[in-house]
């Protein structure tokens, strides 16, 4: 019995100093203690071995002790299996910041730090340029002028689009710019997103591209001269990156620039000769200013440096420049946004030309992953985010109008399923890009984060649209002027694919960034290696080493319940993140094992590193989602769509964590990963069938909560506009209800045979039914107005027979009577 307590004692004791990471001192304490009271109660095995469990933990844990025997071993072994970091790779970890990344990578996240970001929302200015030009500018599209008649935007909208300073949003005021906030560029980003070719064609340039770079890096002169002309529209800017054989690895551009002596404005200057072929290229085809990443080099060392390779360097050039070839235009799948080709062989530009001009020549990467950094975070997250509100909106909408078996669809719980999985993710879409935008305008830079938004939130994107266009049915796989989303969800790949193709950002990116980026010591240990600095590696690998054995101890614990963290939530949201808290410790630990059991070959388990990826993702968008609930006024029904997207959210990244451990190479690595953070198994299933229902119902009615998830968004329409679908649901939902009880009343006549049977369409039900003394006068006119709406928002266009012909083919002459036909 006496052994059987202190060994539970001595686990107990040790869990409790994992969990603090009190340091060696205190587990030598316990386990000794523990070993002088088994000896002293005549339990003299126990006794023994609890103190040899104290020489050893002193002999490794010590530092006058281990640095005489076991630091120089781990530093040498470490010196050979840790991973290199190439040059780019270093670039891209120093560019940004770490924010609450970094806590969730910690194990112990405070939540302190997080809720520390206040959001005060838009300005009263922000706030009126989104309820009006965006209103005004959404007004004169259509999606199916826009993308098949047109192929463009009408020319009264690039005009008003360049009149109202869409361009300059990022362009701060001195220079003509809105100087807007990174909130309000996502807000005004997310009403736009309805149409794919409007919202790219003002995101692009307030993204990665010149404005941004010459704002961080250009010259006085060159501010002076280009981010005016940028803001109001004179210059129409545009960014060539990607070529045929560098798309994801951009640090392989085989474009170049070689340093030599040319004329230039009939004089001959010092410049560069650029031979260059991009593609992909988002305005090109009418830019006005081309921006050009180019490898240069000096062979002839006409700059003086003593190198050949200067690096990876950015210029700004003039359309008109000679030799550039441009104009041509791609056909991006689903939506005529500007897009095309950029080449050039042997195009002479002057130094000036260089962004920052010589001093940032050879900077270009690091130029490039530092404004990424800030535009990943903004423009396709926002575009997501803001199909996520049209969807509810269209959804919604539709599937309360639309009537089968004598019920509106929406009634459905086949049906109901998408409709909650779309708010849900609309839901979690939203608070993730307005809490990350809102770190931004605090001065944060989310290198990391960034790579989670693009990737996970175009994937959402991805879901929503699918979903929309099954509940829709045959009415959004018609396409026509009549259809608001079939568009939109055939041009859904180019959010997949661009700005870091998705594969590649989950399976190299967040995780492996992140790994080095965000983790506490792990850079800092490189850093000590690369230095070969033996005292600042003893102190960080065993500081390290407390990490691991203390989010072992948080993950096991909390996982069985015990020692909870304290959080600043209230009592809905603090389950949730306890438990985030709990995967977080669960997160950094098996993190840290997959570093330690793989080493450099982790770069190439590309599967392993995305689950890894996946988990921090989904804690992440559950952060944020505790937070917009913890600072938002909440409205009838939120609870349930909280509740849903938390259970969601904590559902995907323990199933990657499942996935994890299956898969892990080290079986028994895997095992003991698998009991140490799951000792009782998976906590979190998938969303009830009763949060699905009242989620369903709130979005297809004329809730507060519908009105909530479609704030800020094209929801109102004036004389001259394009019609405005979510406008038209909005009027239908808010006389739903008058609608529904006159349905009701009206099945009711036709089970007791009180209407004529061959009254079969609801124009005839609702004839019928005042001819009966059914509905009044004023019923009838109601549902005869409300029907023809109905009808209206349920028809689908048509075309001549051969409207879509483009190239009509000229047939053959039918043979004469006397020849013969084989």
């Amino acid at each position: 019995m006496i052994t059987l307590l202190l060994i539970v004692l001595a686990v107990v004791g040790c869990l409790v100093v994992m969990r603090r990471e009190a340091g060696a001192l205190a587990a030598i304490a316990v386990l000794a203690v523990l070993g002088i009271v088994g000896l002293a109660l005549d339990a003299e095995v126990i006794g023994t071995l609890l103190l040899i469990a104290a020489i050893g933990v002193a002999v490794c844990g010590l530092k006058p002790i281990r640095r005489l025997w076991l630091s120089p071993r781990l530093f040498a072994m470490y010196k050979k299996i840790a991973p290199r970091v190439s040059e780019t790779e270093r670039v891209a970890l120093d560019a940004g910041t770490v924010a609450w990344d970094g806590e969730l990578f910690s194990g112990r996240p405070d939540w302190q730090k997080l809720l520390a970001f206040d959001n005060p929302g838009l300005s009263d200015e922000e706030q009126a340029f989104v309820d009006h030009q965006c209103s005004v500018a959404a007004g004169m599209c259509n999606a199916w002028e826009i993308a098949r008649e047109r192929a463009d935007m009408p020319e009264a909208l690039w005009t008003y689009l360049k009149n109202e300073r869409f361009f300059g949003m990022i362009i701060p005021k001195a220079y003509g710019g809105l100087g807007f906030s990174a909130k309000a560029q996502s807000a005004v980003l997310q009403k736009l997103a309805f149409n794919e070719t409007l919202m790219s064609t003002v995101g692009v340039p307030n993204s990665l591209g010149p404005g941004e770079l010459l704002l961080k890096y250009g010259t006085e002169a060159q501010k002076d001269h280009y981010l005016p002309r940028l803001a109001d529209g004179r210059e129409i800017p545009c960014f060539a990156l990607t070529g045929p054989r560098a798309g994801s690895d951009a640090t392989s551009i085989p474009d170049v620039g070689i340093v030599c002596r040319g004329l230039h404005d009939g004089e001959e200057v010092l410049g560069l000769k650029l031979t260059f072929d991009k593609r992909w290229i988002t305005l090109a085809p009418v830019a006005t200013v081309v921006g050009l990443a180019f490898r240069m080099f000096d062979p002839d060392n006409l700059l003086e440096r003593g190198e050949s390779d200067i690096g990876i360097t950015c210029a700004l050039i003039p359309r008109e420049t000679e030799g550039l070839q441009i104009g041509r235009r791609h056909h991006p799948i689903g939506s005529p946004f500007m897009n095309g080709p950029i080449r050039g062989k042997d195009v002479f530009i002057p130094l000036d030309y260089l962004i920052g001009g010589l001093d940032m020549a050879g900077q270009g990467w690091r130029m490039l992953v530092e404004c990424l950094s800030v535009g990943r975070c903004i423009t396709l997250p926002s575009g997501a985010a803001g199909i996520g509100r049209y969807a509810v909106g269209w959804s919604g909408g539709f599937t309360r109008i639309r009537r089968q078996f004598n019920i509106a669809v929406a009634d459905m719980e086949g049906v109901q399923e998408p409709l909650a999985r779309i708010a849900a993710k609309a839901y979690i879409t939203q608070a993730a890009v307005i809490q990350t935008a809102n770190t931004i305008d605090h001065g944060v830079k989310p290198a990391v984060p960034s790579a989670i938004l693009k990737s996970q939130l175009t994937e959402f994107q991805r879901d929503v649209l699918a979903d929309a266009m099954d509940v829709h049915g045959g009415r959004t796989v018609t396409l026509g002027p009549r259809n608001y989303l079939g568009i939109g969800y055939s041009a859904n790949p180019v959010s997949i694919t661009v700005e870091g193709a998705n594969i590649m950002t989950r399976n190299l990116m967040i995780f492996g960034q992140g790994a080095i980026r965000c983790h506490p010591y792990v850079l800092d240990e490189l850093a000590a290696k690369d230095a070969n600095d033996f005292d600042a590696f003893d102190r960080l690998f065993f500081r390290h080493i407390g990490l691991i054995f203390g989010n072992g101890a948080r993950a096991f614990t909390q996982a069985l319940g015990l020692g909870k963290p304290g959080v600043p939530f209230d009592g809905i949201a603090a389950p949730y993140a306890q438990d985030a808290a709990r995967l977080s410790s669960a997160f950094s630990l098996c993190a840290d094992a997959a570093m330690a059991s793989l080493g450099s070959k982790l770069k190439q388990r590309e599967m392993i590193s995305a689950r890894l990826g996946d988990v921090l993702s989904n804690l992440y968008l559950l952060s944020m989602v505790l937070k917009q609930w913890h600072e938002t006024d909440r409205v009838d029904n939120e609870a349930a769509l909280f509740h849903y997207s938390c259970r969601l959210l904590l559902n995907r990244a323990e199933q990657a964590m499942a996935d994890l451990f299956d898969n892990l190479p080290n079986r028994a690595l895997g095992m003991t990963l698998s009991f140490v953070t799951q000792p009782v198994g998976r906590r979190w299933h998938k969303p009830q069938d009763t949060l699905t229902r009242e989620i369903a119902k709130a979005i297809s009615t004329d809730s507060a909560l519908r009105h909530k998830l479609t704030r800020n968004t094209w929801d109102t329409w004036e004389e001259g506009q394009k019609d405005n679908a979510l406008a038209r649901y909005n009027a239908l939902l808010a006389n739903a209800e008058r609608a529904e009880a006159i349905y009701r009343t009206l099945n009711k006549a036709r089970a007791k045979k009180t209407l004529p049977e061959t009254a079969l369409h609801p124009e005839q039900w609702i004839d019928a039914g005042l001819a009966a003394g059914v509905l009044s006068e004023e019923d009838a006119a109601f549902m005869r107005a409300h029907e023809a709406e109905v009808l209206d928002m349920l028809t689908v266009d048509d075309f001549a027979f051969d409207a879509f012909v483009t190239h009509q083919t000229v047939r053959e002459p039918a043979p004469a009577e006397d020849e013969t036909t084989v």
